[in-house]
């Protein structure tokens, strides 16, 4: 199976995608009058107490009725000018009229000034209704992963998981990151002043499957940990340390896997520096730390022709690949390596230097 095989969705979930998708779209569509309302209510209270102010004054002071009163009010704030009080006569009109209309005009551009900026900002912050839409959609999720750390840990984590279709929540700290986050229609959560615990509510911990702690700072990924583990002890959480020296704290704290960044990094590169073929670094407490190497086999390799019992004395065989393909029966009795073939071990540094000798390889 090819990497592309792996990584192409199947129909069940192109079609969970989709709907997804259109769900996303109908929640949007629903919750964009709801939070217009909420960002601008209060100028729409404001507005509405001017119509009956204006209206009260036509009918107290100009004798009007209170439907034509109620007209000429709101052609006064609105500037549409059907109504001039006292027939345009400025000058004879009653002083507290003109006072109580020079407030109403003024309040009420007011509040209709605000009613527009509040719109633009709502629709260029790129959140009119996302963020609900977003809310509601979170509360369906189920075995997803959340992901505290947006930074290029994070956001590896998250490439990764979006190309193996798995649904996932970001936590993040930072407000601006989240409405970006929002406007590409990410799950994302604003953590409020350190409040990991509402937060990770918020994401759906209780149907959560995994919670991955890759924040730059270790003090903050140790009080994700222990928030997570008392809203649910039996959610498994993997973390990243950037301080080794708390590999244990992290443990203690409830991380089931703990992997420090910096050993992992520096490992990699000191192996990388002395053989080509690592192509990856297992961090076990019970096995120690191993590495995964490939090597292939020269035609003046002395391998050729041999089974897998002589390099299995310097390190475990895990796969051997053949044009292209890999082979499933390496254990039968009667395989033996061939030149070109690529070798997949797991061992120790040493070892596989080693093994890379012989295989001719470098």
């Amino acid at each position: 199976m090819s990497a592309d095989d792996v990584f192409t969705l199947s129909p069940e979930k192109k079609r969970s995608k989709e709907s997804r998708k259109f769900g996303f779209l109908l929640y949007e569509a629903f919750y964009t009058p709801i939070f217009f309302f909420k960002a601008v209510y209060i100028q729409l209270i404001v507005l509405g107490l001017m119509f009956v102010w204006g209206t009260g004054i036509f009918v107290y002071y100009d004798r009007l009725p209170i439907l034509p009163a109620f007209l000429g009010s709101v052609s006064t704030i609105t500037t549409i000018g059907l109504y001039v009080p006292n027939n345009g006569n400025f000058k004879g009109m009653a002083p507290g009229e003109a006072v109580l209309l020079i407030i109403m005009i003024i309040v009420s551009v007011g509040a209709g000034a605000s009613i527009v900026q509040s719109t633009v900002q709502a629709i260029a912050g790129g959140t009119f209704a996302k963020g609900e839409a977003e809310k509601k959609l979170i509360s369906k999720l189920k075995n997803h992963v959340i992901v505290f750390g947006y930074t290029h840990l994070g956001r590896y984590v998250v490439d990764k998981l979006e190309g193996l279709n798995l649904d996932y929540v970001v936590l993040t700290r930072d407000p601006n990151l989240y409405q970006q986050l929002i406007k590409e229609d990410v799950f994302a959560v604003l953590e409020y002043q350190t409040q990991p615990i509402s937060a990770l509510k918020a994401a759906g911990i209780e149907r959560a499957s995994i919670v991955v702690v890759s924040h730059d700072a270790d003090a903050d990924n140790m009080l994700v940990i222990l928030s997570a583990k008392k809203l649910r002890p039996d959610i498994r959480i993997i973390s990243v340390v950037h301080d080794t020296s708390l590999i244990d704290t992290a443990k203690n704290a409830g991380a089931d896997v703990v992997i420090p960044s910096s050993v992992t990094v520096g490992h990699m590169l000191a192996l990388s520096a002395v053989t080509k073929n690592l192509v990856g670094v297992v961090f076990s407490e019970k096995a120690g730390t191993k590495e995964i190497a490939e090597f292939s086999v020269f035609k003046t390799s002395p391998l050729i022709g041999k089974e897998l019992s002589e390099v299995s004395k310097l390190a475990t065989v895990i796969g051997v690949i053949r044009g292209g393909d890999l082979i499933q029966n390496i254990f039968q009795s009667g395989f033996r390596i061939e030149k070109d073939d690529t070798v997949l071990v797991f061992g120790d540094p040493v070892n596989l230097l080693a093994l890379e000798e012989r295989a001719k390889a470098v």
